[in-house]
Formats: structure tokens, sequence, C-alpha cells
């Protein structure tokens, strides 16, 4: 089966992940997606295809004869959707021989414009796939999945040699818990690639550090009339400490390895507010600085109304896993050589966010992001290509023909 074809089946599965729910996985009908790829995987060959009870499927390829030294490498990707866009319902629209043009999606008429994403242009002639502008289209990261399982059917299909190969689909990455319940020892992989990026030839090695903030401002509130040096309004002194973090260093105003303050919430009363807070940095001295800030503004309106006026907590998230892909940049080095050995050059930019990745090699496990081809995820002009899975798949079995020989 060619990868589009898997894909296509794939995003009629209805997996947008929860992130209000406590289950895990946060949505049942994930394990749904997760029940057809164990058994497809198992109907290819792999013998130990799994679901677990949280969602997670695992399969192993053994080596064939002659590579059973090679340690096992791994690849991942997940099968929720995000929850910032509706993912049920998906009705993919394939424009073949796409003209390179303005793309208007039929159930809105909204239009994809060229001249709002120029990397329409390149793929001109190619089979540009869409959703009908409903919902989005799951290419983030079904279309990981599909590359992966159609990487596994190849091998076995085409007789190709290779070391132990371990597979991974995990639940729940759209919402921060991809990784939470993931089995690094059970994986049986020595390192891994996550493969959930954007076009095909990006590599990601760098992400960024990541903590979330809640300020909790507890006012005083009397009447208006005699409020005089006696009120304490919540809401002003919650917009005092947003005033005091730099307008400059939030995410509309930053790129590239610039970190940011990105006020994410805001509610409340006279009485008492809440403001939430999403703080990221690549350079863990400013990631503690940025917190650092946090806590000193704090601590400065406490003394300016009085002590317990805000109550901070700062909870870390995940960190830059550039720290653990250092030791073993052959990921890296290798992505690079298979990006090139299908007649692309390699992209590599740090990620403005974090993935499984990042926390999997935190857990013992290296793993850099590969790109699948997508782009404009998490939204109604979601797409991406036939050719660049095409790709995609290639770039993995090139990555499979390094790592066989390696002992």
């Amino acid at each position: 089966m060619r990868v589009h074809e898997r894909f296509l089946q794939y995003v009629k599965v209805y997996t947008t992940s929860d992130p209000e729910s406590a289950a895990h996985p946060t949505t049942a009908r994930q394990l749904d997606l997760g029940r057809m790829l164990a058994a497809e995987l198992k109907a290819l060959g792999l013998a130990d295809a799994r679901l677990d009870a949280h969602g997670y499927v695992y399969a192993t390829l053994p080596a064939t004869p002659g590579y059973e030294a090679a340690p096992g490498l791994g690849f991942i990707a997940h099968m929720d959707t995000s929850p910032d866009a509706p993912g049920e319902n998906v009705a993919p629209q394939l424009h073949e021989n796409y003209d390179g043009g303005d793309v208007t999606l039929p159930a809105t008429g909204a239009v994809m414009r060229v001249a709002d994403f120029p990397f329409l242009a390149a793929k001109k002639g190619q089979t540009l796939i869409t959703e009908d502008g409903s919902t989005l289209l799951g290419a983030d990261d079904k279309a990981g999945v599909a590359e992966i399982v159609t990487m596994a059917e190849r091998l076995i299909a085409e007789n190709r040699p290779h070391g132990k190969i371990c597979i991974a689909f995990t639940p729940d990455e759209e919402v921060g818990q991809g990784a939470d319940l993931f089995d690094v020892e059970g994986f049986g992989a020595a390192y891994a690639y996550t493969v959930d990026g954007d076009d095909v030839g990006e590599i990601s090695y760098e992400n960024f550090n990541a903590a979330a903030a809640t300020v909790t401002v507890h006012g005083f509130s009397v009447h208006p009339g005699s409020a005089k040096n006696a009120m304490r309004n919540a809401l002003n002194i919650g917009m005092e400490f947003h005033v005091a973090l730099p307008a400059c260093e939030r995410p509309e105003h930053t790129d590239g390895r610039e970190g940011f303050f990105h006020l994410c919430e805001m509610q409340g009363d006279v009485t008492r507010a809440k403001l939430a807070y999403i703080v990221r940095d690549h350079d863990a001295a400013r990631f503690a600085v940025r917190k650092a800030q946090l806590r000193q503004i704090a601590d400065c309106l406490n003394e300016k109304y009085g002590a317990g006026t805000i109550e901070l907590t700062v909870t870390d998230s995940y960190y830059n896993m550039l720290e653990k892909i250092e030791p073993h940049f052959h990921l890296v080095e290798n992505a690079r050589k298979a990006i090139r050995a299908v007649g692309l050059e390699p992209l590599e930019s740090p990620v403005r966010g974090g993935t499984d990745g990042a926390t999997l090699s935190y857990h013992g496990l290296p793993c850099p992001n590969l790109g699948t081809g997508g782009r404009n995820f998490h939204g109604p002009f979601e797409c991406i290509t036939v050719e660049a899975m095409e790709q995609a798949t290639e770039v993995l079995l090139q990555l499979v023909d390094l790592y066989k020989d390696r002992a």
C-alpha cells in the first residue's frame, strides 16, 4: 500500500485528545486507531505488535540474519490530533497535478493563499492533500504514523537487511502527555527518531526549555464609592504584574531561539484574579532568569500590597533535548546523510515548542525529530503532498540502512 493511501485511512479515525481529561489516554477514541495499527503491524509480520492499557502501540521488527549486533533503532509518531481545531469527520481533498496557486476549501470557501503560504508555489505539479475546511487534516501526526508503517512494510516486502527496528505510536502528544507513560525499557531501542516535524528534510534537535506559571491575585473589595485607600482590585494588580514583564518578549515579537512570556489566559474579578503563562527559552541560563523575573515581580507586588496578595506557582514542563542529543550526535549526522541520499538538503532549526522526543531524551532515549512533509498544522489550512510523504518514507529507509552495520 502506498504511504498516502494509508494516511487517508488514518485521518478518518477521530483521535482528538482532551487537555481537561485525567484519563490515560485522555480520550477513548484514540484507542480505535491504536487497535487498527496494532492489527496492521501484526498482519505485516511484527508478531509482538500490541496496544497497551494506556493507549501506546509497540512493535518490533527483529534484525535480519547477520545484523543482530546492531543496536535497536526506534521510530515514534503520535496518533492523537490537536484539540485546537475539530478532528472528527475529516474529508481529505486530493488536488492532483496541483497548479501552484490559491486553494479554495469547499466546505467553507476559505482560501489558502500562496501570498500567505509561499511554500505552496514549490508544490506545483505534485498531489496536494488538504481538508475541506471544516476540520484539520491530521497530518500532525498521522503522516508520521503512515510513513513508519510503510517503512516497515517495505523492509519486509523488499527483504532489505536491517538491525532491530522498534516502532511506537503514542497517544496524547498534543496535550503534552505523549511520553509520560512511554515504556522506554520495554521499547528496546538504543536511540530513536520521532517523525513529527514539518517539511520533509527537517531535523530538529533543539527545543525550548518550558515552564507553566500561574499567578493568583488576592484582592479586597469594598463599595467603589468608599474605595479610596481600601480596595485592592485583583484585576488591576494582575495587569500590573503583566505589564512588569517585557512587552517585546511576547510570542508575537520573537522567533528563532528567542524566548518569551506568553499570557494564555486571564480571568477573575475584584477579589480574585488568575493569570496563566507559559515560559519558554532555548538557553538554560536565560530560562532560569525568566523564572526568577516572575518571582521578583511577585515579591515586589507582595511588598507593595501586602503579603499573600500574589500567589505564584512555576512548574517546569520539559527541557531542551540538545543536552541529551550532543553525546549521540551521530543521530543528527546520519539524518543529514539520509536526507541528502534522497536528493534533499537538511533543514535544521530549533523547535519553538516541545516534542515527545525531548521528554524521551531525558528519560534515556536520545530522540531527535524528523519532518513528515506536513505544513500548517493545527488548523483548517493543514496540508501535505503525496510526494513529500514518499520522500519522508525514503529518509526512514535510508536511516535503517545507515544503522544496520553499527555495532
